[in-house]
């Protein structure tokens, strides 16, 4: 990714009306850093008169944790953040991925290959064109993945609402992307850009991990003949070493019997007054004077440099 403006840019949505999300996968419990981004969509739907919605993106059932999923819920309500409407759950979604996947396929936008990592691995992993060896004789074919074809020269931008102007020349940095693994799971590039489409998402505020992600989602969505959202990534919490805090060993998941300091340490994350929250006694408490104070031009302009401060609640169980 790159600072610079692109040809591609998002197209202007000021009349849209905002509509947020959250979306967790059920990998674990809620860590500090998906607190923090929760917390930041919700206050930035709050801010903009809009909707905020969870999505439970359960795509991957090998990396699934039985209950992870009910308990993320569990744990957003008891920190005041509830869905405006049904939650969704996207393992109940196929049939419109498969939808949306076979108009590519008829349109020759996307295309079956049989490409393994190793096939790709003098391309460093970027596919241009298919160079998977021929399956030894008396043994079948792997499953086929499904690719969006990148013409040479795609390159998407877009105006990201924290970190500013963002650009990616997708054909030569990322290639042609999966939208069906070869497992048969749904990639989670297609079932996003689908059910942000569908849900008449406006705005994604999410973390800047996924920011990678969204040159690719916005050539998905023309490619399906969909609006571009608006993008605002959240900074990252890093632990010592400077790895993504959900990632650490040390990390835990945030208590949902105690939820005001790690609200509060969120809310410092997100770069806002500390002071403002002074004298709150309960998360409704919190959450009110939070509406009234939050200042979006004071989420910190970065991308990975937020390190999460020893002893601080956010950062270790609380």
């Amino acid at each position: 990714m790159s600072g610079h403006p692109s040809p591609t840019a998002s197209p202007d949505r000021a009349d849209t009306p905002y509509r947020g999300r959250f979306a967790p996968s059920p990998t674990g419990d809620l860590h500090p850093g998906s607190l923090l981004a929760a917390f930041g969509s919700w206050l930035l739907a709050r801010h903009h008169r809009g909707t905020w919605l969870v999505r439970i993106e359960d795509l991957d059932p090998p990396r699934e944790v039985p209950g992870a999923a009910e308990r993320q819920l569990r744990t957003l309500a008891a920190f005041g953040l509830h869905s405006d409407e049904p939650i969704v759950r996207q393992s109940a979604r196929g049939a419109l991925y498969q939808a949306a996947l076979d108009r590519l396929l008829d349109e020759g936008r996307a295309f079956f290959c049989h490409c393994s990592r190793s096939d790709l691995a003098a391309n460093h992993g970027i596919h241009r064109r298919c160079v998977a060896h021929a399956p030894r004789h008396g043994r079948a074919a792997p499953q086929a993945a499904v690719r969006l074809r990148v013409a040479d020269g795609a390159i998407a931008g877009f105006d990201d609402a924290v970190l500013g102007a963002q650009s990616q020349d997708v054909a030569r940095e990322v290639g042609d992307f999966v939208l069906r693994r070869a497992d048969g799971y749904w990639a989670y590039q297609l079932a996003v850009v689908v059910d942000d489409a569908a849900q008449a998402i406006s705005d994604i505020v999410r973390g800047a991990d996924l920011l990678d992600s969204t040159p690719r989602q916005i050539l998905l969505q023309a490619a399906l003949g969909l609006p571009t959202s608006r993008y605002a990534h959240l900074p990252l919490l890093l632990d010592a070493q400077g790895r993504k805090l959900s990632k650490s060993d040390a990390a835990q998941p945030v208590d949902a019997a105690d939820p005001l300091p790690a609200l509060r340490a969120a809310w410092r994350g997100l770069g806002q007054d500390p002071q403002a929250l002074d004298a709150v006694a309960t998360v409704t408490e919190l959450l009110e004077r939070a509406q009234v104070s939050f200042s979006p031009a004071q989420i910190p302009k970065c991308a990975k440099a937020l390190a999460a401060m020893h002893n601080d609640p956010l950062t270790n169980a609380v």
